[in-house]
């Protein structure tokens, strides 16, 4: 998947994960060029982010929703239909057969690409065991990127910790995007699974979700240029 990349900066996206569209857009502006991919939330895609999503498509940008779809199969299928007429990049569903089912289904011809999220990188395995888990995280990460794979879905969502695991069951072919990524110092807050930009591109991973590091940064735009050198330099 890795080579399919066009632009450099489209492996990393910026997560947007402000209150408000106003918010959002001034992320959008102070970065200009130095980015070109965003993920919107479901705190955004609440609160005005579907009609942005529609708005940074026609500007160039490429949208990443991250809404973790969860359903009956029937539920998620009529769900993406709608949504493939946003013309965003990504969207996320959870990695359970029938969610995935449902919306390779409701996806159909359109262009966009679902990923499937294996397991929130806030989750350690005590946080899997008090959920009814009887398996470690990194034994449900390979499960679903398995059943991901059978399912039809185009690429998986895992903690950069995870990549290795992925890559060996998915192969080339599908897309590894990682959140969670700290660049060196940066606090690693509710996330349990991190790695720095780096570390996340040496180990396999298509895409970043940087968020907190570079929209609360003093100066945002310097701080996505530091990730691009890292990305840059380890890729």
């Amino acid at each position: 998947m890795t080579q399919k990349i066009n632009d450099l900066r489209d492996r990393m996206i910026v997560a947007l994960d402000v209150p408000t569209v106003w918010d959002a857009y001034r992320i959008v502006s102070t970065l200009g060029d130095g980015a070109s991919f965003y993920k919107i939330g479901y705190r955004l895609a609440f609160a005005g982010g579907l009609d942005l999503a529609r708005q940074l498509v026609t500007e160039g940008k490429k949208v990443f929703l991250d809404l973790k779809l969860h359903d009956i199969g029937n539920t998620v299928t009529e769900g993406v239909e709608s949504l493939t007429k946003l013309g965003v990049t990504f969207l996320t569903v959870h990695a359970y057969p029938q969610t995935m089912r449902g919306a390779v289904e409701g996806r159909g011809e359109a262009a966009l690409k679902l990923l499937a999220v294996t397991a929130l990188t806030s989750y350690d395995d005590g946080d899997l065991r008090d959920a009814g888990y009887g398996l470690a995280v990194r034994d449900l990460v390979r499960l679903r990127a398995q059943q991901a794979r059978g399912a039809g879905v185009d690429g998986i969502v895992c903690s950069a910790a995870e990549t290795e695991i992925v890559r060996d069951v998915i192969g080339p072919d599908m897309a590894i995007v990682t959140p969670g990524i700290r660049p060196a110092g940066s606090a690693a807050g509710d996330q349990k699974r991190t790695l720095t930009p780096a570390e996340a591109i040496r180990a396999g991973a298509d895409h970043l979700v940087v968020g907190r590091p570079i929209i609360r940064a003093a100066d945002p735009r310097a701080a996505a240029a530091a990730v691009m050198d890292e990305i840059a330099g380890a890729a």
